[in-house]
Order: C-alpha cells, then sequence, then structure tokens
C-alpha cells in the first residue's frame, strides 16, 4: 500500500490533467498538504485499533511458567467528509470575456476549499459542524498536551517545553506554528547577547520558497490566502485563562503515524451547460478526512504568548 502526499501523487501522474491541476494549487495554498500522506480507502470510514498498553513480560526460571498477558488497543473509526463547491459562469460573460475567465474563477474556488480544509485540521469541531471533521486541537488530549505556562492569557515560549513536546513525539518530523511565533524563534536565535539559543537552518520548500527548520526539524509555518495569521492565531485559551494565546504542534507524519484518508481523488468535473440557466459549471469536490494512528504521534504545545522567547 502506498502513502504518498497529494503533490507526490501529482507528480507520479495520478489522476486526470485537470486533477492535477487542482492538486498542485491545493498544495501551495495549504502548507500541510505539502507533508501529509494520504491513504486511499475503501467505503466512507476506515476502522483500525490504535496501539494503548504493551502485553506483560517477564524473567522466569527453569521449569516456571509464565503469567498470560495481552495488550491493549483501542478500536477507532475515521470517517470521510465531503468538501466541494460549484463554479457558475454566465455563457456572455464567457463569450465577452473569454474562457479564462472560467479558469481564474475555479482556481479561486480551489484555494478556498484549500484554505478551509487546512483550518479544520487544526480547529475542525464535529460537535459545532456533524459535515466536518475534528482537527487536532480538539482531538490531543492528555499527555499529548503540554501547557507552556499557567499565566493567565499564556506565556513567553519557552525552549525548554518545546525541547519536551518534540521529545514527547514519536519520530518527530515537523513543528507547525503561526508566523508570529517562528519570527520570535527566528529573533531569539540571531540575539548574540541572549543565552536563548537553537540550532536554526534554512532550506528550499516543494515551491522554491525559504523553510525554516528547528534542530532539523522543518518549521510549517500557517497562513491564509492574504499571508496573514489566521489559522493559528493568539486566541486560544490559554492554561490559567485569558483568549490571547497560540499552540505549536509536533507532527509525526507518516504511515502508522499521522495520515489523511480519501476515497479516490480530488474531483474537478465540467458539468457543462446547467439545464434551468445559461451558465456553465464547474464542480470540485474531495472525500478526505483526518486519521492519527498512533497516540504520540502528534503534541500539542498550548498556551504561547505573542512575547520573547526564553530559555
Amino acid at each position: 500500500m502506498s502513502f504518498l502526499t497529494l503533490l507526490e501523487a501529482s507528480k507520479r501522474g495520478l489522476g486526470t490533467t485537470m486533477e492535477r491541476a487542482v492538486i498542485q494549487i491545493f498544495a501551495r495554498q495549504a502548507k500541510i498538504l505539502q507533508f501529509l500522506p494520504f491513504q486511499q480507502i475503501a467505503g466512507n470510514a476506515i476502522k483500525y485499533n490504535r496501539e494503548d498498553t504493551l502485553p506483560g513480560v517477564a524473567f522466569r526460571g527453569v521449569n516456571e511458567s509464565y503469567t498470560p498477558s495481552h495488550g491493549v488497543l483501542n478500536p477507532i473509526t475515521e470517517s470521510l467528509v465531503i468538501i466541494g463547491g460549484e463554479i457558475s459562469i454566465d455563457n456572455f460573460i464567457l463569450q465577452t470575456e473569454g474562457a479564462d475567465t472560467r479558469s481564474v474563477q475555479e482556481a479561486m474556488k480551489m484555494k478556498a476549499i484549500a484554505q478551509d480544509w487546512q483550518l479544520k485540521f487544526f480547529k475542525g469541531d464535529s460537535e459545532s459542524d456533524p459535515k466536518e471533521f475534528d482537527g487536532l486541537q480538539k482531538r490531543i488530549t492528555g499527555d499529548q498536551l503540554i501547557a507552556n505556562g499557567g499565566t493567565s492569557g499564556g506565556d513567553p515560549l519557552s525552549l525548554a517545553k518545546l525541547d519536551e513536546a518534540i521529545d514527547n513525539t514519536l519520530e518527530p518530523t515537523a513543528l507547525v506554528m503561526s508566523k508570529a511565533v517562528a519570527r520570535l524563534i527566528g529573533q531569539a536565535a540571531r540575539k548574540q547577547a541572549s543565552d536563548v539559543g537553537g540550532l536554526i537552518s534554512f532550506d528550499v520548500g516543494n515551491f522554491g520558497q525559504r523553510v525554516m527548520s528547528w534542530d532539523g526539524l522543518p518549521i510549517i509555518t500557517m497562513e491564509d490566502l492574504n499571508g496573514q495569521d489566521n489559522v493559528l492565531q493568539f486566541n486560544e485559551a490559554a492554561q490559567g485563562g485569558g483568549s490571547t494565546a497560540t499552540s505549536i504542534y509536533v507532527l509525526s507524519f507518516g504511515p502508522e503515524r499521522v495520515m489523511g484518508i480519501q476515497n479516490g481523488s480530488l474531483s474537478a468535473r465540467d458539468l457543462g451547460e446547467s439545464d434551468t440557466t445559461p451558465h456553465r459549471i464547474t464542480r470540485i469536490e474531495w472525500y478526505a478526512g483526518l486519521m492519527i494512528k498512533h497516540g504520540r504521534a502528534v503534541t500539542r504545545l498550548s498556551s504561547i504568548s505573542n512575547a520573547a522567547v526564553v530559555a
């Protein structure tokens, strides 16, 4: 079974020409999709077991026996959700302004879908809207939720707490945060007279953009279509109360870790002219969801305030 990001799938020529173009737009607009592998599933949901407790082991003497034991597996079911939209362009506009007008509108719709899916990846809440999936903020609890501090409104990012969150994650592959927090980390690393240090490096991403890394882990900065910090804003409730904090997510992407699920690929279809109006219609849909297959595949470091980083 292959596990590919959408971008990798498009590079291998999977899907139609239109679908590959859609994927390219999606990946550019939603950075998380450049890293998140997807598993193809049959039906509208997938059932699997998440490891909880390992079976017991022991040493034994000659002629002694073992005490039988077994591990604990928690059954999990993840369902697909439907996200998409339609574009309707008047024939008059197409004839007088050209076919490119339709392409521009389709691209705008794809960008909007990508932006919304990325937001739900973090902030989705099926209790508020049963049609969407639960995002990381709602899913991460217990030992995988680490408070950066206990002050009302949040505390300055502690690099010691960040290290703790990284160590708490099984085989971490990336750090996800707002652009504002990434700037604070970069500023801290550049202060020669400060006790705050770090291992900052830069590389080139899939689309030629500069990617910053912290101690070998790429930093994925979340932003909306306008480049604004409207995904992981400083509007989360902090440990001590007050909704002026944000979070950093330490993720382990890959099989048996954090993955997307989908049935088929992104579908972009030209439905032709409407039967009731002189419009040509394009429908874009995606049947996709989120799966966390290991309990330590994600750690959320919460209660981070907009202040200079501390050691």
